[in-house]
Protein backbone atom coordinates (compact mmCIF):
# COMPACT_ATOMS: atom_id res chain seq x y z
CA UNK A 1 0.00 0.00 0.00
CA UNK A 2 1.10 3.58 -0.69
CA UNK A 3 2.89 5.17 2.31
CA UNK A 4 1.15 8.53 1.87
CA UNK A 5 -1.82 8.50 4.24
CA UNK A 6 -3.62 11.00 2.01
CA UNK A 7 -4.28 8.11 -0.35
CA UNK A 8 -5.30 5.61 2.31
CA UNK A 9 -8.17 7.19 4.21
CA UNK A 10 -11.01 5.28 2.55
CA UNK A 11 -12.99 3.35 5.17
CA UNK A 12 -13.48 -0.41 5.29
CA UNK A 13 -17.02 -0.13 3.92
CA UNK A 14 -15.76 1.81 0.89
CA UNK A 15 -12.92 -0.63 0.25
CA UNK A 16 -15.20 -3.65 0.59
CA UNK A 17 -17.82 -2.13 -1.70
CA UNK A 18 -15.13 -1.56 -4.32
CA UNK A 19 -13.85 -5.13 -3.98
CA UNK A 20 -17.36 -6.56 -4.17
CA UNK A 21 -18.13 -4.55 -7.30
CA UNK A 22 -14.92 -5.69 -9.03
CA UNK A 23 -15.40 -9.36 -8.13
CA UNK A 24 -12.02 -10.38 -9.56
CA UNK A 25 -8.56 -10.25 -8.05
CA UNK A 26 -5.07 -11.68 -7.70
CA UNK A 27 -4.77 -14.29 -4.96
CA UNK A 28 -1.28 -14.60 -3.47
CA UNK A 29 -0.04 -17.25 -1.05
CA UNK A 30 3.39 -17.40 0.56
CA UNK A 31 5.65 -20.13 -0.82
CA UNK A 32 8.45 -20.18 1.73
CA UNK A 33 11.65 -18.72 0.30
CA UNK A 34 10.41 -18.93 -3.29
CA UNK A 35 8.28 -16.31 -5.02
CA UNK A 36 4.66 -16.20 -3.79
CA UNK A 37 2.10 -18.41 -5.51
CA UNK A 38 -0.28 -16.28 -7.57
CA UNK A 39 -3.64 -16.97 -9.19
CA UNK A 40 -6.18 -14.71 -10.89
CA UNK A 41 -9.60 -15.54 -9.48
CA UNK A 42 -13.22 -14.40 -9.42
CA UNK A 43 -14.49 -14.17 -5.86
CA UNK A 44 -17.66 -13.64 -3.87
CA UNK A 45 -17.66 -11.52 -0.70
CA UNK A 46 -20.15 -12.31 2.02
CA UNK A 47 -22.46 -9.53 3.20
CA UNK A 48 -20.38 -8.75 6.27
CA UNK A 49 -17.16 -8.58 4.27
CA UNK A 50 -15.50 -11.10 6.56
CA UNK A 51 -14.80 -13.78 3.96
CA UNK A 52 -14.11 -14.12 0.25
CA UNK A 53 -15.10 -17.36 -1.48
CA UNK A 54 -13.12 -18.54 -4.50
CA UNK A 55 -12.65 -21.65 -6.60
CA UNK A 56 -9.40 -22.93 -8.04
CA UNK A 57 -8.45 -25.42 -10.73
CA UNK A 58 -7.43 -28.62 -8.97
CA UNK A 59 -3.89 -28.61 -10.52
CA UNK A 60 -3.28 -25.04 -9.27
CA UNK A 61 -0.16 -25.04 -7.02
CA UNK A 62 -2.11 -23.06 -4.41
CA UNK A 63 -4.37 -26.08 -3.89
CA UNK A 64 -1.39 -28.26 -3.02
CA UNK A 65 -0.10 -25.53 -0.68
CA UNK A 66 -3.36 -25.63 1.26
CA UNK A 67 -2.74 -28.96 2.94
CA UNK A 68 -3.14 -26.69 5.97
CA UNK A 69 -4.65 -23.18 6.12
CA UNK A 70 -2.21 -20.54 4.90
CA UNK A 71 -1.77 -16.78 5.06
CA UNK A 72 -2.97 -15.17 1.83
CA UNK A 73 -3.74 -11.83 0.25
CA UNK A 74 -6.35 -11.00 -2.37
CA UNK A 75 -5.33 -7.97 -4.45
CA UNK A 76 -8.12 -6.14 -6.26
CA UNK A 77 -7.10 -3.52 -8.81
CA UNK A 78 -9.32 -0.87 -10.31
CA UNK A 79 -8.92 1.89 -12.87
CA UNK A 80 -5.40 3.22 -13.24
CA UNK A 81 -3.51 5.51 -15.60
CA UNK A 82 -0.78 8.00 -16.31
CA UNK A 83 -1.32 11.63 -15.30
CA UNK A 84 0.58 14.23 -17.33
CA UNK A 85 1.89 17.31 -15.45
CA UNK A 86 0.37 19.50 -18.19
CA UNK A 87 -3.14 18.53 -17.10
CA UNK A 88 -2.82 20.18 -13.68
CA UNK A 89 -2.59 23.61 -15.34
CA UNK A 90 -0.13 24.80 -12.71
CA UNK A 91 3.66 24.97 -12.82
CA UNK A 92 6.32 22.64 -11.44
CA UNK A 93 4.38 19.38 -11.40
CA UNK A 94 5.76 15.95 -12.27
CA UNK A 95 4.26 12.89 -13.97
CA UNK A 96 2.48 10.35 -11.79
CA UNK A 97 0.24 7.29 -11.99
CA UNK A 98 -3.18 7.30 -10.37
CA UNK A 99 -4.92 4.09 -9.35
CA UNK A 100 -7.23 2.30 -6.95
CA UNK A 101 -6.25 -0.95 -5.23
CA UNK A 102 -7.66 -2.90 -2.30
CA UNK A 103 -5.88 -5.68 -0.38
CA UNK A 104 -7.82 -8.26 1.61
CA UNK A 105 -5.48 -10.26 3.84
CA UNK A 106 -6.24 -13.27 5.99
CA UNK A 107 -6.23 -17.05 6.21
CA UNK A 108 -7.03 -19.16 3.15
CA UNK A 109 -8.30 -22.72 3.46
CA UNK A 110 -10.00 -25.31 1.31
CA UNK A 111 -13.70 -25.88 1.99
CA UNK A 112 -15.81 -29.01 1.52
CA UNK A 113 -16.41 -30.04 -2.09
CA UNK A 114 -20.09 -30.47 -1.26
CA UNK A 115 -20.48 -26.67 -1.15
CA UNK A 116 -18.99 -26.05 -4.59
CA UNK A 117 -22.24 -26.13 -6.56
CA UNK A 118 -23.82 -23.55 -4.25
CA UNK A 119 -20.76 -21.31 -4.52
CA UNK A 120 -20.75 -21.47 -8.32
CA UNK A 121 -24.48 -20.80 -8.51
CA UNK A 122 -24.24 -17.79 -6.22
CA UNK A 123 -21.20 -16.49 -8.07
CA UNK A 124 -22.83 -16.72 -11.47
CA UNK A 125 -26.06 -15.21 -10.09
CA UNK A 126 -24.13 -12.18 -8.81
CA UNK A 127 -22.56 -11.41 -12.17
CA UNK A 128 -25.51 -12.47 -14.32
CA UNK A 129 -27.75 -9.98 -12.53
CA UNK A 130 -25.53 -7.17 -13.82
CA UNK A 131 -26.16 -8.08 -17.45
CA UNK A 132 -29.03 -6.81 -19.62
CA UNK A 133 -30.51 -10.28 -20.24
CA UNK A 134 -32.31 -13.14 -18.57
CA UNK A 135 -29.81 -14.73 -16.12
CA UNK A 136 -28.03 -17.94 -17.04
CA UNK A 137 -28.41 -20.70 -14.42
CA UNK A 138 -26.61 -24.00 -14.08
CA UNK A 139 -29.82 -25.99 -14.53
CA UNK A 140 -29.48 -25.19 -18.25
CA UNK A 141 -26.57 -27.65 -18.36
CA UNK A 142 -27.01 -31.16 -19.76
CA UNK A 143 -27.67 -33.61 -16.93
CA UNK A 144 -24.47 -34.78 -15.22
CA UNK A 145 -22.14 -32.47 -17.18
CA UNK A 146 -21.89 -29.80 -14.47
CA UNK A 147 -21.03 -32.44 -11.89
CA UNK A 148 -18.25 -33.85 -14.07
CA UNK A 149 -16.81 -30.39 -14.73
CA UNK A 150 -16.82 -29.56 -11.02
CA UNK A 151 -14.43 -32.43 -10.34
CA UNK A 152 -11.70 -30.27 -11.90
CA UNK A 153 -12.07 -27.41 -9.39
CA UNK A 154 -12.04 -26.96 -5.63
CA UNK A 155 -13.62 -24.30 -3.38
CA UNK A 156 -11.69 -22.23 -0.87
CA UNK A 157 -12.42 -19.48 1.65
CA UNK A 158 -10.31 -16.47 2.64
CA UNK A 159 -11.16 -15.41 6.20
CA UNK A 160 -10.50 -11.67 6.00
CA UNK A 161 -8.50 -10.26 8.88
CA UNK A 162 -7.19 -7.02 7.37
CA UNK A 163 -8.58 -4.56 4.82
CA UNK A 164 -6.32 -1.99 3.15
CA UNK A 165 -6.98 0.36 0.29
CA UNK A 166 -5.06 2.88 -1.78
CA UNK A 167 -7.08 5.47 -3.70
CA UNK A 168 -4.36 7.56 -5.35
CA UNK A 169 -6.48 10.08 -7.22
CA UNK A 170 -4.59 13.39 -6.91
CA UNK A 171 -6.52 14.24 -3.75
CA UNK A 172 -3.29 15.75 -2.37
CA UNK A 173 -3.84 18.59 -4.87
CA UNK A 174 -6.27 21.52 -4.58
CA UNK A 175 -9.72 20.58 -5.86
CA UNK A 176 -9.56 22.79 -8.96
CA UNK A 177 -6.17 21.31 -9.87
CA UNK A 178 -7.41 17.74 -9.33
CA UNK A 179 -10.48 18.36 -11.47
CA UNK A 180 -8.37 19.85 -14.24
CA UNK A 181 -6.22 16.71 -14.20
CA UNK A 182 -9.39 14.58 -14.28
CA UNK A 183 -10.50 16.43 -17.41
CA UNK A 184 -7.15 15.57 -19.01
CA UNK A 185 -7.45 11.92 -18.01
CA UNK A 186 -10.95 11.72 -19.49
CA UNK A 187 -9.89 13.45 -22.71
CA UNK A 188 -7.09 10.87 -22.99
CA UNK A 189 -9.68 8.09 -22.97
CA UNK A 190 -10.11 7.00 -19.34
CA UNK A 191 -13.51 8.23 -18.08
CA UNK A 192 -13.65 5.67 -15.24
CA UNK A 193 -10.44 6.93 -13.63
CA UNK A 194 -11.48 10.54 -14.26
CA UNK A 195 -14.81 9.98 -12.49
CA UNK A 196 -13.02 8.60 -9.43
CA UNK A 197 -10.64 11.57 -9.40
CA UNK A 198 -13.60 13.94 -9.29
CA UNK A 199 -15.17 12.13 -6.32
CA UNK A 200 -12.73 11.27 -3.49
CA UNK A 201 -13.41 8.03 -1.62
CA UNK A 202 -15.79 7.86 1.32
CA UNK A 203 -14.09 7.47 4.69
CA UNK A 204 -16.89 5.24 5.97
Amino acid sequence: MHPNRAFRDAGDATNLAFARDQGFGILTVSNGTAAPLVSHVPFLLNEAGTEALVHLARPNPIVAALAAPASARLVIAGPHGYVSPDWYRIEDQVPTWNYVAVHLTGTLELTPQAGLQDLLDRQSAEFERRLPKRPWTSDKMTGGLMERMMRAIVPARLAIEEIDGTWKLSQNKPEAVRRAAADGVEAAGDPALAALMRTPPDRA
